[in-house]
């Protein structure tokens, strides 16, 4: 009972192994997160549409959801960048942004993609993240980044600016730089070129005035929070806010009321492809991070149990008056690095956060918009990797167009829209590059019972069994194809009397597959060749069982090649075995 309960609760398990040493590095951990996520919730709340205090609660109950679910010991849970620029996707369409209206969508919003995780938790649908390939993802990310940057030029300018996509966000801000207001760009220059010196020469300037490795790297991730506390300092002391420089203004003080969203069918109706969406690219984000950060120390996590977590997190958002949340890759690499040894960490930052919407929230009122875009900016761009599209395309140009694909439909159209381009072309292309499948004639190699492709190395074949081999499964894209190609094949070599189609790369033979080798051993028949299987994998065989096909297509089955070339040509085959033999002695 004890062991099946940590299995839906993973915190029971490190529970009881936790001691003092661990609680003191959750605790730094803990400290070191909390002052990195303070500036980063204000910042993705105000991209997200929302009041920047949103930020601060949905970083409290989804924290400690997390806590109790999550299978990561260092995976950071809260407001991320891609998932407040597609939040506000979602809801600017609908309501007015900063409305209560928005609110609750926001909510409802949160409610839907924790709904939905949870529901793939149960029906165990965790591979369906699968579909989104590492391409498609890595383009999607890239070119989120760009779009919010280039968004959250407006408020270091200071001026008025809109548009869905980038070329109307970019005539937008080129058509209002005449309005430029030249305190907010004093205060947003200043902020973007310290928070870029922090993140590239801050460790580096640190180390050169003596402060320790570890603490300088500590100190250099505090960046916003100085930046955010000199901006505040400064508005305040100069009277900036009078003189036009847009700040947060007041902060309502207090921990969120729990209250259930409005549950408005029709409006749910419509945010949920938008949920579906969050709730997959926020999981892979999730997994991704969560898996590379576990290997490092020889754990492992849970995908479908992250789903239960990261479900959990979602609708404590929606309680809690926040929006969607998911794992981040900062602050998650932060946590790591800070030393956090369980999830624990990650529920003493919730306290943080939580002190800090009690007593601290006041400190807000005159923290500049311009230095909430700045460390959006300099956050986003830390994500951007124009050179994976280079890299990609070098090793495989079908993976590479998906992904400049996605990266100019998010660009050019919208989030959702580029998103579904890059996950739909690769589909396209995963079903094209499959509906060709390699197939290879091979033979033997001499001395030996190895099999190779005969245009790649000097091997023996024989006049009378013609061996193929399948390097794809077989299913309905490209069953077809292999009629055809098996046909030329026999028509090449017209000495044949047998043969043996290899499947050790063969992990699936579908209904539409099947169909093609019963009608492929009856053309062969009437050619006077007869088929048979060699290499045929245990799954492949249960299914082929199953069926009528082995009991009619009058061929055997052979567990090698060798084996069937011993059988059907045991002349060659000696002579192949002899060959490097009679090499050596002479």
């Amino acid at each position: 009972m004890n062991e099946r309960l940590a299995r839906y609760l993973p915190c029971l398990e490190w529970a009881r192994q936790y001691d003092r040493e661990a609680a003191g590095k959750d605790m730094l951990a803990a400290v070191i997160v909390t002052l990195m996520l303070i500036p980063q919730s204000l910042a993705y709340a105000m991209l997200a549409g929302l009041p920047p205090v949103v930020g601060l609660y949905a970083s409290i109950l989804p924290l400690l959801a997390y806590t109790l679910f999550g299978t990561s010991r260092t995976l950071a849970v809260g407001p991320v960048a891609v998932v407040s620029l597609m939040t506000a996707a979602a809801l600017a369409p609908l309501f007015s942004a900063g409305s209560a209206e928005y609110a609750g969508a926001a909510m409802l919003l949160a409610l839907l993609s924790g709904v939905i995780l949870l529901l793939m938790a149960v029906l165990r649908l965790g591979f369906l993240a699968n579909f989104l390939s590492h391409p498609v993802i890595s383009g999607f990310i890239s070119a989120s980044g760009l779009l919010i940057a280039l968004g959250q030029l407006k408020h270091i300018f200071g001026i008025k600016a809109d548009g869905e996509n980038a070329p109307e966000q970019l005539w937008s801000l080129l058509s209002a730089l005449p309005d430029t207001h030249l305190p907010t760009l004093i205060i947003g220059a200043t902020c973007l070129l310290f928070l870029f010196g922090m993140r590239s020469k801050g460790n580096a300037w640190l180390r050169a005035l003596g402060v320790p490795a570890r603490l300088a790297s500590h100190l250099t991730k505090a960046g916003p929070v100085l930046a955010l506390l000199v901006s505040i300092l400064a508005v305040s002391l100069l009277g900036l806010a009078e003189q036009g420089v847009k700040v947060v203004g007041v902060v309502p003080s207090g921990l969120p009321s729990l209250t259930l969203p409005t549950l408005d069918g029709a409006l749910a109706l419509q945010l949920l492809p938008a949920a579906l969406l969050i709730s997959l690219i926020g999981f892979v984000e999730s997994v991704s991070v969560g898996q590379t950060l576990a290997a490092k120390r020889r754990q492992r996590i849970e995908p479908n149990q992250e789903l239960v977590a990261l479900g959990g997190a979602n609708v404590a958002a929606a309680l809690s008056g926040g929006f969607p949340v998911t794992g981040g890759f900062a602050r998650s690499v932060v946590n790591f690095d800070a030393g956090a040894q369980t999830p624990l960490a990650g529920a003493l930052t919730a306290v943080g956060i939580a002190l800090t919407v009690l007593f601290f929230t006041p400190l807000f009122e005159n923290l500049p918009h311009a230095v909430l875009a700045a460390t959006i900016i300099v956050a986003v761009l830390g994500l951007v990797d124009l050179g994976a599209l280079q890299r990609t395309w070098r090793y495989s140009r079908q993976d590479a167009i998906a992904m400049a694909a996605t990266m100019l439909g998010v660009l050019l159209i919208g989030v959702e829209a580029g998103i579904l381009l890059g996950v739909g072309l690769s589909l396209l292309l995963f079903l094209w590059r499959t509906s060709q499948p390699h197939i290879a004639v091979v033979g033997q190699l001499p001395g030996s019972e190895h099999f190779r492709n005969v245009e790649r190395f000097a091997v023996v074949e024989s006049p009378s069994v013609l061996s193929v081999r399948v390097d794809e499964s077989l299913y309905f894209p490209n069953a077809r194809y292999l009629e055809d190609r098996i046909a030329e094949l026999v028509g090449q070599h017209p000495k044949a009397r047998h043969l043996v189609l290899m499947c050790p790369g063969v992990n699936l033979i579908d209904a539409s597959a099947l169909e093609s080798l019963e009608t492929i051993a009856t053309r062969l028949q009437a050619s006077g060749i007869q088929l048979h299987l060699s290499e045929v994998k245990g799954p492949v065989m249960d299914h082929l069982h199953q069926s009528e096909f082995l009991q009619h297509f009058g061929g055997q089955v052979f567990l090698s090649q060798f084996e069937a070339l011993a059988a059907l040509d045991p002349e060659t085959t000696q002579r192949a075995l002899s060959l490097r033999r009679d090499m050596a002695k002479t």
